[in-house]
């Protein structure tokens, strides 16, 4: 690039998930080699100066009183929406349930209600639409936002989540000043569920699946305001400098280096209320293999968010076959979004994926990690009784959208029951996986464009695209 008054970008994070695509990979690094003057326009806790970049903070952002409102209504109104196009109630299965807990919360409720009973429709969407940004526009985070950018002048604003509604007054702040601005749909099961609140010139995506999928839910987006560029969340596994040997890593988290260890991966409470279960299914498995001479361990890795106690019983019967590896993600603040991921925690993951010989969870996109180092994913496929969630099914689970993806049902090992993980364990240590490997490589490849550690690269060049139009 040899324009260097027109290469200024500011990458606006709204909240902590973009620190773990953008702030701990190469991105930045690969910006800057690109010749690109780069700012995070940080709205989160995270000091981005100790890592040695440009940072601009975003204190305390307040969206206006109504905007929630209408962010819940929309979303509500969309999935209605999806329902009808795709005559599917599947999208049902997106929503949570208002809360209730008291007279304040159900005044909110009949709110929502009443915004959704007078926009049902296409054009109700719209008029939402333009009633956040008339809200939005006379906030003092819209009023700051503008003076940012035209003291910064930058000549792209690029948001790093979607559904963020603390961002809509800095990216409409952006557009009244004439500056484009894209947004990056941050993950694989996003679109369905309409939670895409950010209106931008330019979307960013993962594969041309997703591009279909969002022109397919937002029409009016057309084909040059799409780049297909994957995700850089996966880089890192690409990156062997991370990896540490077996020794090291076996020594650091207690583990038994005569030992095969298998992950399990937990979800939160509300993908996953029967996890403490299937964990102990997991280890039970482990026990009666390794009274026939196997050799194995259970490395459990939570969901970086449960801090709850769920599974303290099952941790304390198995502590001879189960170490937990607790993520590495801290509290910055006092507010729930400050728990924050850090660039230790995603050495951590690679790690933990290096030295196990594959992984167990429910439905979750760790598949695409383990595959990334040529490792299987066993999804759990069964239900158990749970007095406290008697709703809740694998079945909801499976039904989403996004699993319409997989190219084939072989891409991952089902787990249909607790009897049959023994055998199953057995097979997949005895090498019989490979097909397994191959159709989740295949599905990779369907969800996230290849090769998956240029994505930064291909996002930057798309950058680049947009500054020249």
């Amino acid at each position: 690039m040899t324009n260097h008054r027109k290469n200024k970008i500011f990458i606006l994070l709204p909240d902590g998930i973009g620190l773990k695509n953008f702030a701990f990979t190469n991105f930045h690094k690969i910006g800057l080699e690109k010749g690109f003057d780069i700012t995070f326009w940080n709205a989160t806790p995270f000091n981005l100066e100790t890592l040695g970049y440009k940072e601009i903070k975003i204190v305390k952002p307040k969206t206006h009183p109504f905007t929630d409102f209408y962010k819940k209504a929309q979303i509500q109104i969309e999935l209605s929406l999806n329902i009808k196009r795709a005559k599917n109630k599947i999208y049902d299965s997106y929503r949570f349930p208002f809360s209730k807990k008291n007279l304040k919360e159900i005044m909110k409720t009949g709110i929502v209600h009443w915004i959704i009973f007078w926009n049902n429709s296409p054009k109700g969407v719209n008029r939402i639409k333009n009633k956040i940004k008339l809200h939005e526009r006379k906030t003092k985070l819209y009023y700051d936002s503008l003076a940012t950018l035209q003291k910064e002048k930058p000549t792209v604003v690029f948001c790093t989540n979607q559904r963020i509604t603390s961002a809509v007054s800095s990216i409409l702040a952006a557009q009244d000043l004439g500056i484009p601005t894209a947004t990056f749909i941050f993950s694989w099961d996003n679109l369905p569920k309409g939670t895409k609140i950010i209106e931008t010139d330019f979307y960013f995506v993962w594969s041309v699946h997703m591009k279909n999928e969002l022109q397919y839910y937002y029409p009016y987006i057309k084909e040059n305001q799409i780049f297909i560029t994957g995700t850089p969340q996966f880089e890192p596994h690409f990156d062997e400098q991370f990896i540490v040997s077996k020794e090291t890593f076996f020594k650091e988290y207690n583990l038994d280096l005569s030992k095969k260890y298998i992950c399990f991966s937990g979800d939160d409470v509300t993908t996953s209320p029967n996890d403490p279960q299937y964990l102990f299914d997991v280890a039970n498995a482990v026990e009666k293999l390794n009274s026939k001479c196997e050799n194995l361990g259970v490395i459990f890795r939570r969901c970086p968010v449960d801090f709850s106690n769920r599974y303290d019983t099952v941790l304390e019967e198995f502590k001879d076959i189960i170490v937990s590896i607790n993520p590495i993600w801290k509290n910055i603040g006092d507010s729930w979004n400050a728990i924050l991921p850090t660039k230790e925690d995603l050495i951590l993951q690679m790690n933990t994926i290096f030295h196990s010989e594959f992984v167990i969870n429910l439905g979750s996109s760790m598949v695409f990690d383990f595959v990334s180092f040529k490792k299987p994913c066993a999804f759990i496929n069964y239900d158990v009784v749970n007095k406290e969630f008697p709703n809740w099914s694998v079945k909801k689970i499976y039904n989403f959208i996004h699993f319409r993806s997989m190219p084939s049902k072989d891409s991952v090992i089902w787990l249909n029951s607790p009897q049959e993980m023994k055998s199953k364990f057995e097979s997949i240590l005895n090498s019989n996986s490979n097909s397994t490997v191959q159709n989740a490589q295949t599905w990779f490849e369907v969800i996230n464009q290849h090769p998956p550690e240029k994505a930064s690269e291909r996002i930057w060049d798309a950058i680049e695209i947009i500054l020249n139009k």
